[in-house]
């Protein structure tokens, strides 16, 4: 039975694999796999050797996840855990428990950068005490004797890229963090956020005017992170300070132990619920989805029972948990917790949807006050 004061923690979808580092989940986007893939096959020959290949792409894998862990330690210095951290084709994400305070943001958000700044500035005055540096125009083709400087501007590149003034980019952060603290912290996030995507459609148009796809390919990365960025600091914001028995559903039905997926499917038909708790006497003993549901009715047939499709590992919240904490238990379409007492009491259901309902009737609550302090 899951720990109610520890609520599970949903992972970034479509990651693979686990290390960790600093007690920290690393984990790979399946993009991210593919890319170091793409890139050994397109590396390999010429005048650069295979395992000279492997090596520039592991120094540059490995700056990224250099530069993920300054965030984390610099986090953790401020009393914030970092829950994973997620590496795309255009560098890591790391996803703090909590969000930071403008001030601890900023320095956050800079650590990163400077990591990478440091890994070049070493290598480069290494460089320079050995034998000096090699032409830009030399940097084109890539060869055993300029691995060294190549990972040095790869880490500057690194650096200035996360720099830019805009989501998801540190750099947004850094102007998200700067901007709050004058304006209110959602004014702030929707200036970083459109800020990101109109740096995106910059970046997408030079890509196709110059033929250049995979800075299209940079540029659908930063508009979606910037948008999904966005939105999920709008919702921490809208929620901050509410527990979860705020915006908990209270009027719900639930199902039997003994009940049939025929009754099941009359119950979802009968109410605008999509998500049923289903009970043995008194106690919760799993949750039927909807998509559960009609993968039974597809299977087993109507006769079948609701307990051989629901899910006995469900997600449980305390209904005095922090709501911006339980966002990521119900991120995304269809996600569903139940609402658990001390008394392991079944008191209400949180879910996407009638989240999504609270955090508008917050938005609009709070534009009123500003209209009409």
């Amino acid at each position: 039975m899951p720990d109610q004061g520890k609520p599970q923690q949903k992972y970034i979808a479509g990651s693979i694999g686990a290390l960790t580092i600093f007690g920290v989940p690393v984990r790979f986007h399946f993009t991210f796999v593919l890319l170091l893939i793409f890139l050994l096959f397109i590396g390999i020959g010429g005048k650069q050797s295979g395992a000279t290949t492997a090596l520039y792409i592991a120094a540059l894998f490995l700056s990224v996840l250099l530069h993920e862990l300054g965030h984390t330690l610099v986090a953790r210095r401020y009393g914030i855990k970092t829950i994973e951290i997620v590496m795309f084709p255009i560098g890591g994400v790391s996803r703090p428990e909590r969000q930071p305070k403008a001030r601890e943001e900023l320095w956050i958000a800079l650590a990163g950068p400077m990591v990478n700044l440091l890994i070049a500035a070493v290598l480069l005055g290494w460089m320079a005490a050995q034998r000096g540096f090699l032409s830009l125009e030399e940097l084109r083709v890539p060869t055993d004797a300029n691995l060294a400087q190549r990972i040095a501007v790869g880490n500057l590149v690194l650096c200035l890229f996360n720099l830019l003034p805009a989501f998801p980019m540190d750099g947004g952060r850094i102007l998200r963090s700067v901007l709050a603290l004058k304006r209110p912290e959602d004014e702030a996030t929707r200036i970083a956020s459109g800020t990101g995507q109109a740096l995106a459609i910059v970046l997408g148009l030079l890509g196709l005017l110059g033929g250049n796809f995979m800075l299209v390919f940079i540029a659908m990365f930063v508009y979606l992170g910037a948008s999904q960025e966005g939105a999920a600091a709008r919702s921490r914001i809208f929620t901050s300070g509410f527990p979860v028995r705020a915006a908990m559903i209270t009027d719900f039905r639930t199902l039997q132990h003994a009940d049939t997926i025929r009754d099941a499917g009359n119950l979802l038909l009968a109410s605008s619920q999509h998500d049923f708790p289903v009970m043995q006497g008194n106690t919760v003993g799993g949750l039927l989805t909807r998509a559960a549901l009609v993968q039974a009715m597809l299977t087993v047939g109507p006769e079948g029972y609701v307990a051989g499709a629901m899910n006995r590992e469900f997600t449980r919240i305390s209904p005095d948990q922090a709501l911006s904490e339980a966002l990521a238990l119900v991120a995304g379409p269809g996600g569903c917790a139940l609402v658990m007492d001390a008394e392991d009491k079944l008191v209400g259901m949180l879910t996407s949807e009638n989240l999504s309902e609270f955090i508008l009737l917050r938005q609009a609550t709070v534009a009123q006050q500003r209209l009409h302090p």
